[in-house]
């Protein structure tokens, strides 16, 4: 229960106007060093009334002056030798509550922050361990959704429960969560061991597996796909029946079982690929890669089983199209690639490109301007000022200059003559 302040006491030190004076004093007990202690205050800029109230308390002559230097240990003995208070500091608390020790706090906090991690690191599995000794990426986040040592302890120990099982083999990241954390939505987007998962995950594709993730937050796709994506190399499921990767004519090595007939497109689902990746037959061959799934059905059509192997990506790639052509990349297949000539299609084509080292598939400056030479007429249907293509400078200011949009499509029979000559 809190007690009154001495009468005298606030006589000589309460009050609204001496309230600034005050919080000027609690300001210095505040940020003083617990390890040692205040000798001396000086003080500045003082009112008149101010500097009165502290002659009278320090026992000096009033005088003309607005600065005064307060040595601490005299004036908490005179203090407590008039009955008032114990010292300043105890005189403070009394008229204005108590006083935070907040460099003691932050140097408490911050030795809490350091033996979590410490404890942490020395028994949490190689991956944890791994992430906390990237302070500049861990601890920002750590702090941020634990808010405090005790609550990111849990959070580390559930996030270490979690990475322990990774990788996974196709797993649904609903049953994960169930399994770990007894909670099925517990790596939901948004929710904390998922976002602590997902940074140690990247962190260990970047330094272990060589991922080069950062291209794909620059260009590719959505946050979600993204998530999805990061997820399904670590062979946990996410929407695993969602958007699966078109082809035509991709050879498997004959240990792998597959369903798909020569000559008729096929779907992979991500499910599929992650569960039980399939080893490919292309290692230094030749694989295309089209933006649109009507190219595919346009070449099984004229070509069927006689067509070079082809992928589609429906677009910027998803899940399953990112992983399959992650596995043709691995598998050592030449990657070709063609989209649309619009601004769309430009990104995507970047993204392919710096991905998955593909290279250019008739979709170079030259080409576009055959294409423009042989659609019918109509007016500009691209907007100005679009996206340079790496693989070619010269791209955007023909299709800037042109302003024409063309579909893969307009082009197929160019597309077709390179696939019944390429590889089978």
């Amino acid at each position: 229960m809190k007690t009154s302040p001495d009468l005298r006491l606030q006589r000589l030190l309460g009050g609204p106007a001496l309230a600034a004076l005050r919080q000027r004093l609690r300001r210095r007990f505040e940020l003083a060093d617990a390890e040692q202690s205040l000798s001396s205050v000086h003080l500045s800029n003082l009112a008149a009334e101010e500097y009165s109230a502290l002659c009278q308390l320090t026992g000096r002559p009033s005088r003309i002056a607005c600065s005064m230097t307060l040595d601490i240990a005299e004036l908490d003995a005179r203090l407590r030798e008039a009955g008032l208070a114990n010292s300043l500091q105890d005189a403070l608390a009394q008229l204005d509550g108590p006083i935070v020790a907040k460099a003691s706090l932050r140097k408490t906090l911050a030795a809490q922050w350091s033996a979590l991690t410490t404890s942490a690191s020395a028994e949490g599995s190689p991956l944890l361990c791994a992430w906390l000794q990237n302070a500049a990426t861990c601890m920002p986040l750590l702090k941020r959704l634990g808010r405090d040592p005790a609550r990111a302890n849990q959070l580390l120990a559930a996030t270490d429960t979690v990475l322990r099982r990774l990788p996974e083999e196709g797993l649904p990241r609903s049953q994960l969560a169930a399994e770990t954390l007894g909670d099925a939505h517990a790596l939901d987007p948004g929710r904390p061991v998922a976002t602590l998962v997902l940074s140690a995950w990247r962190l260990h594709e970047r330094t272990g597996v060589s991922q080069e993730d950062e291209a794909t937050t620059e260009t590719g796709g959505g946050a979600e796909e993204r998530v999805r994506e990061v997820w399904s190399r670590a062979g946990v499921l996410v929407n695993e029946l969602a958007r699966p990767a078109l082809f035509l004519n991709l050879p498997a090595l004959p240990d792998t079982a597959h369903t798909w007939l020569p000559g008729e497109p096929a779907y992979l689902s991500l499910r599929q690929l992650v569960r039980k990746p399939y080893s490919w037959a292309v290692d230094g061959r030749n694989v295309y890669v089209c933006e649109n799934p009507n190219i595919v059905a346009i070449v099984a059509d004229r070509l069927g089983a006689d067509s070079a192997p082809l992928v589609c990506t429906d677009g910027m790639p998803a899940a399953a199209q990112r992983i399959l052509l992650d596995q043709l990349a691995a598998a050592g297949a030449r990657l070709h690639y063609h989209g649309d000539y619009d601004w769309p299609g430009i990104v995507i084509g970047n993204h392919v490109m710096r991905t998955w080292q593909a290279v250019p598939w008739r979709f170079g400056c030259r080409d576009y301007l055959e294409a423009v030479m042989v659609v019918q007429t109509r007016p500009r249907d691209l907007g100005l000022n679009g996206v340079e293509a790496l693989w070619d400078k010269e791209l955007h200011t023909a299709m800037d200059t042109q302003g024409l949009a063309i579909p893969e499509e307009a082009v197929a029979s160019t597309l077709l003559d390179d696939l019944s000559h390429g590889e089978k």
